[in-house]
């Protein structure tokens, strides 16, 4: 039977946005799942089915760099994304993610309705034991090179991700090359890449 990724993921500091950067957000995030089915609820929560699970993690960074680089004025990064990843089996056809069944939808609620009694900000779980672990050293680490992020760093992180070069990003921020290789060296970017690849690695263990 062929796996599939579902996300579980809420907007974390939600309420300490305002309306318009909540807005803005969400279209940011709409765009980014756009390709996949995916459904908002509550306002700050949503979920996503994805039919590959090699491209979830990615698309999940992709989520948090959006969510970092929204207030470019302030140093620091206010908003974040909180993501659950369950990868196994689901019940076809999927006609609604309120309805849908199966394994991944079970690995990827079950652990975020949890997320709240740790300062875990990403989960990823598998029906397998032992790519299991190698995902959560995978998802420990991320969590501890995005907590690090400031929100220059996550505009330029989140560019990375969307497949442009250091050049095109200068380009488009209209900066030196040299500041934009500062703060893709300063981000770990090369750790980053290193993690999606491992991770692509372990999804093809399943």
């Amino acid at each position: 039977m062929a796996i599939a990724a579902v996300i579980t993921a809420d907007i974390v500091n939600s309420t300490m946005l305002e309306k318009a950067d909540t807005r803005k957000l969400t279209t940011a995030l709409s765009a980014i799942l756009k390709p996949y089915k995916f459904e908002f609820y509550r306002g700050d929560s949503f979920q996503v089915y994805m039919p590959d699970p090699k491209n979830a993690l990615k698309v999940i960074l992709q989520t948090r760099a959006a969510a970092k680089r929204l207030l470019p004025e302030s140093p620091e990064p206010l908003a974040d994304v909180r993501a659950s990843i369950g990868i196994g089996s689901v019940n076809a056809p999927i006609k609604s993610l309120n309805t849908a069944t199966g394994e991944a939808f079970l690995l990827s609620g079950r652990p975020f309705d949890d997320m709240n009694k740790s300062e875990n900000r990403l989960l990823m779980q598998s029906p397998n034991d032992i790519v299991n672990v190698g995902l959560k050293i995978t998802a420990n680490y991320i969590d501890l090179l995005f907590s690090q992020l400031t929100t220059k760093q996550a505009a330029v992180i989140f560019e990375l991700l969307s497949g442009y070069s250091q050049i095109e990003i200068s380009k488009k921020f209209k900066k030196s090359q040299a500041t934009i290789n500062k703060h893709t060296q300063a981000a770990k970017w090369s750790e980053i890449n290193t993690l999606l690849t491992d991770y692509r690695l372990l999804i093809d263990k399943l």
